[in-house]
């Protein structure tokens, strides 16, 4: 979906594919009949934006035959549907019975980082509508905490740079320009947009003009952060919102009560990780590197919200005594596109854990889940015509 700014710049809104587990070409493109356009007739649209998920299996096929390139890219456009952005950050194995910790690895240290995220470049490239010049591709933040030292930061860091060199020399080859934006998230290194611009701006930082963040509104809401001061602070370094993931994280206000103990642990499922927050006494916030080890007792602290990290569906109110943090993602979102001039000009809607949903919250059949995924990017749209962008056909 497209919608027009009033300083006359393009905006785009697409949904993420990783919510449909494809592993190669075949899967892809079958996403794209089964799931894709038929939240785009629901839509009533001509054209619809997805942000495509490429696991590294097909991206290789991808990049190594440019016939099943062009395959892909007649299923697009027979399909009415358009590519501006790619979630980078899953490497494979994201319809998996257990993600959890495998979604960070490789990381920015390893070799097969580097190359994939080169290789959805180049696709990306080739993918871009033939009137959009400018793609996007998010990334993990680095890599997750645990072992992650200076060293390990240097590698990461000078990777991301030479990767900007590459991107430097496919616009040159191309005329296409790509980006990349790191994605702060609970329990990597780079957690929050102060860790975003300390990674950014210090000793190895890459390229600004080619290495930014993707703000993701679920992570940002689960770091208590306030989006008008995380968005300035980014501004205020140099450092470009690449793109935005718009997504709601879980919000209970009394974890301390029964009820809502026993609400949350509905929610702690067995498939993804959903690192968990709660501030401290002095303001400082605690954590928990999944909802179930949160509920453990004495945990976290009970005498303050908690938020977790569960991309809950934008368009439907959670039951009492639970709720979702749609007010950080609608600050947010003022904040990137309701200015004079958009800070972005990429924004997805990424719930990927519609099956991951308690069982009476998730989807049965394939009708229902583009249902839901239409849904949400319904309430995007009025979002967006709402801050005063115009919806173009």
């Amino acid at each position: 979906m497209r919608f027009r700014h009033p300083d006359g710049s393009t905006v785009h809104l697409s949904y993420c594919t990783n919510v449909h587990a494809a592993e190669n070409l075949d899967g892809v493109i079958r996403q794209l009949r089964d799931h894709a356009e038929p939240v785009r007739r629901r839509l009533h649209r001509d054209r619809l934006g997805i942000g495509l998920w490429l696991a590294h299996d097909a991206a290789r096929a991808l990049t190594e035959d440019p016939a099943a390139l062009r395959r892909l890219r007649r299923a697009l456009d027979a399909r009415g549907l358009e590519v501006v952005t790619l979630n980078g950050f899953p490497y494979q194995g994201f319809g998996a019975q257990r993600v959890k910790y495998r979604v960070y690895r490789p990381d920015w240290t390893e070799p097969a980082r580097l190359d994939h995220t080169a290789d959805l470049a180049r696709l990306l490239a080739a993918l871009l509508p033939d009137d959009v010049d400018e793609g996007t591709v998010s990334t993990l933040p680095l890599a997750w905490r645990a072992g992650f030292d200076r060293a390990a930061r240097h590698t990461a860091l000078a990777a991301l740079t030479t990767l900007a060199h590459r991107l430097d020399a496919l616009q040159e080859t191309t005329g296409r320009s790509l980006r990349i934006g790191l994605e702060p998230e609970p329990g990597c290194t780079v957690e929050t947009t102060a860790d975003a611009v300390d990674a950014l701006t210090g000793d190895g930082a890459p390229p600004a003009h080619r290495i930014g963040v993707c703000l993701d509104t679920c992570h940002l809401a689960t770091a208590f952060e306030d989006p008008g001061q995380a968005v300035d602070s980014l501004a205020a370094a140099g450092i470009p919102v690449v793109k935005s993931q718009l997504s709601a994280a879980l919000h209970a206000a009394d974890p301390a009560r029964p009820a809502v103990r026993a609400a949350l642990a509905d929610f702690a499922e067995p498939r993804f990780l959903h690192q968990t927050r709660a501030p401290g006494p002095d303001g400082a916030l605690l954590a928990t590197d999944d909802l179930d080890e949160a509920l453990a007792p004495g945990a976290l602290p009970t005498t303050a919200p908690w938020r977790a990290h569960f991309h809950v569906p934008l368009h439907a109110p959670l039951a009492p005594p639970l709720t979702a943090t749609l007010d950080v993602l609608h600050a947010a979102l003022a904040r990137l596109v309701g200015g004079p001039a958009p800070l972005t000009h990429h924004l997805e809607v990424e719930t990927y854990t519609w099956q991951a949903l308690p069982p009476a919250l998730r989807p049965r059949t394939r009708a229902q889940l583009a249902d839901g995924i239409a849904a949400e990017l319904a309430v995007a749209r009025d979002l967006l015509t709402d801050l005063g962008l115009k919806e173009l056909p």
